[in-house]
């Protein structure tokens, strides 16, 4: 079989690549392809994922950069998730605000909270004012 695929290989004018080559190729594209690495292993007829790992895990340095970049995508997640929880804290707060200085302004000009103190209110007013005899 060897013999038969170095014989393929010079006729095709390709560089020289060993029939033991193709199977490494086969490993890496699958890797590179996010192939799970126990499909891998069990393809390549590996006893561990381990040695599947040791041999392949940095042979493609597209491999590890897809995963940093696989990474870093969650890191803006976790930020926008960070940024629009203050910003619901954020408006939970100026609601509770408003209707702070609503209940407020009802306390002054509305509706009286107090009865005791509206009447209070009233008697002075009506003191300050004597009628004229």
């Amino acid at each position: 079989m060897t013999d038969l695929f170095e014989r393929l290989v010079a006729a095709s004018g390709l560089p020289p690549i060993r029939l033991h080559d193709l199977r490494h190729g086969a490993a890496t594209l699958m890797l590179a392809a996010d192939i799970d690495i126990k499909i891998v292993s069990d393809t390549l007829g590996h006893s561990d994922t381990r040695i599947t790992r040791d041999i392949y895990q940095s042979v493609l340095p597209q491999v590890g950069r897809s995963a940093a970049e696989a990474t870093t995508k969650l890191v803006p997640l976790q930020l926008k998730a960070e940024a629009e929880k203050a910003a619901r804290k954020a408006a939970k707060k100026e609601k509770a605000k408003k209707a702070a200085a609503k209940n407020a302004g009802k306390a002054k000009g509305g509706k009286p909270k107090d009865k005791p103190k509206a009447q209070a209110k009233a008697g002075k007013k009506a003191r300050r004012r004597k009628p004229k005899e």
